[in-house]
């Protein structure tokens, strides 16, 4: 008989939570993941109980107007300038990897 592996728990995996895909402390930047919500009455950024942000839109995803106003709206929460918010990944897509820094 082959003794089973337990399974690795969540709570002491070493892979960073999906709201901050790393940081770095020689440089100062940090990643994190957005889930883009177009379209809202309301321009906002909140962070969920689980650690995730969420980003409302009031601009459509037409030629750029969202992903301009989630750069502004995120370098204005974490109070940085616009240029230092950069998409990583998810230019098209509603889940997107910023670089704050």
């Amino acid at each position: 008989m082959s003794a089973k592996k337990p399974k690795a728990d969540k709570a002491s995996s070493t892979q960073a939570p999906s709201s901050v895909a790393s940081n770095n402390p020689k440089d100062g930047t940090r990643v994190i993941a957005v889930r883009v919500k177009p379209r809202a009455p309301l321009s906002h950024l909140e962070q969920e109980a689980d650690g995730n942000w969420v980003a409302k839109l009031r601009a459509s995803p037409v030629d750029g107007q969202a992903n301009s106003e989630l750069l502004a709206l995120v370098a204005k929460h974490f109070a940085c300038s616009r240029t230092q918010v950069q998409i990583i990944s998810g230019a098209t897509a509603r889940r997107k990897l910023l670089r704050l820094g």
